[in-house]
């Protein structure tokens, strides 16, 4: 019972890898994006329902989410008609996300990952989008997305200068 959340954290981290050899949009595609996205919801119960909600865990998370963004950004952007002003909002996120990432550990003398409830409804509105792809225009969805995501990564930012790491 102690490894079932790292496990099912592990899953995602297979289902992202296995991501990179699908068709895009294909049921395979499908099956293995939602598979992903229950695991990420799913991981950080099951380890607090069974008390085994460690530092380990967290930082497992972490890097399941980066792996999973960085599969589905490898599908998905070469067959995505991005406008340009998109781009550049998606570089200033990433950009505060990488400041955060930098002053988190400058201040706190960690590396430091933010659980708030702003990144956590970025992160669903995020894992939503590829499955509206087909029938709302990116350009609506990615802009309800970026400003979601822009203040929660200058929120995350605040949090880690005044030393909360959940919310």
């Amino acid at each position: 019972m102690k490894a079932l959340a790292n496990s099912i954290t592990m899953i995602r981290i297979l289902c992202s890898i296995a991501l990179l050899f699908c068709p895009v949009f294909s049921l395979a595609f499908y099956a293995l994006y939602l598979t992903a996205g229950v695991s990420d919801m799913v991981d950080g119960w099951v380890a607090r329902r069974t008390h085994t909600a460690s530092e380990l865990g967290a930082k497992l998370d972490t890097i399941a989410d980066i792996v999973f963004v960085i599969a589905c950004l490898v599908k998905l952007l070469p067959i995505l008609d991005i406008p340009f002003w998109l781009y550049i909002w998606i570089g200033v996120i990433a950009l505060i996300k990488i400041i955060n990432f930098i002053s988190g550990f400058v201040v706190q003398k960690r590396f430091v990952t933010v659980h708030s409830t702003m990144n956590k409804i970025s992160g669903l509105l995020l894992f939503i989008l590829p499955l509206t792809i087909s029938f709302i225009d990116l350009r609506y969805t990615a802009a309800v997305v970026c400003f979601f995501a822009t203040f929660a990564a200058i929120q995350e930012g605040h949090f880690i200068r005044t030393n909360i790491t959940s919310q």
